[in-house]
């Protein structure tokens, strides 16, 4: 597992250059657009049981590397084993998904809107997860998100690696060309992995929403250039800064 770190500091900017628009906005969902309320922590238990393991042993590392792919918390909290690694993440990945097919999901207050203003403002919004594709789709459909956002990634439309590499957050740069310098992009969400992903990819915005896993303290830490209370309040934070 790639261990935690603090960021470099940013980069200077040269005098006469400004900041590009942030017109490619990264959002994550578990904890920033969709809300979790233990469901994440109540599939990795439910994991970890199907491959007969205790959980509560393994549950503080869980909490501690939300964001993570969760591939990667499974090599980890299974000392490397990978088939038993990569049958508990498909244990998780069943378990989550019989909860989403339960209705146990909904937005976070406010962020389908926040997606249709970020949208509405002429930037292009990316949706990205450390799920399976297969987990990712069954959580749009539950939304009714399928069309909010103008692209989704998962780790494996990435070549395979998840937060906190910036991979995911780079293929929507060139997925979607919506800016040409990474300091138009704009990352937001609630991990300090997401943080991470954000900072390593260059992004000119790096935001932690405080509606997730992880406080102010550990988002700062982990590279917010803003926090913030929930995603709702994006929109209207790149407004802002963008004003004349």
């Amino acid at each position: 597992m790639p261990a935690e770190s603090a960021p470099a500091p940013a980069h200077a900017v040269p005098a006469g250059r400004p900041t590009p628009r942030r017109n490619l906005v990264v959002l994550d969902m578990a904890g920033t657009t969709v809300a979790d309320d233990g469901l994440v922590e109540d599939a990795f238990a439910a994991a970890a049981r199907r491959v007969g393991e205790d959980p509560a042993p393994m549950l503080d590392h869980v909490r501690a590397t939300m964001g993570e792919s969760k591939i990667s918390v499974f090599r980890h909290l299974l000392g490397g084993d990978e088939t038993r690694a990569r049958r508990a993440n498909a244990a998780f990945e069943e378990a989550y998904a019989e909860r989403v097919a339960a209705g146990a999901v909904a937005p976070v207050p406010g962020a389908a809107d926040a997606v249709r203003a970020l949208r509405d403002q002429g930037r292009t919004v990316v949706l990205t997860t450390g799920f399976a594709r297969v987990t990712q789709d069954a959580l749009l459909a539950a939304l009714g998100w399928q069309e909010l956002a103008d692209l989704t990634l998962c780790p494996a439309d990435a070549g395979g690696r998840g937060r906190p590499y910036p991979d995911m957050v780079l293929t929507a740069l060139l997925r979607t060309r919506a800016v040409d310098d990474v300091r138009g992009v704009a990352v937001a969400g609630d991990t300090g992995y997401d943080m991470l992903t954000g900072v390593r990819a260059g992004a000119g915005l790096v935001a932690g929403v405080l509606t997730g896993a992880h406080d102010a303290e550990r988002l700062t830490a982990s590279g917010a250039t803003h926090v913030l209370g929930s995603v709702a309040e994006l929109p209207a934070l790149l407004a802002r800064l963008e004003a004349p």
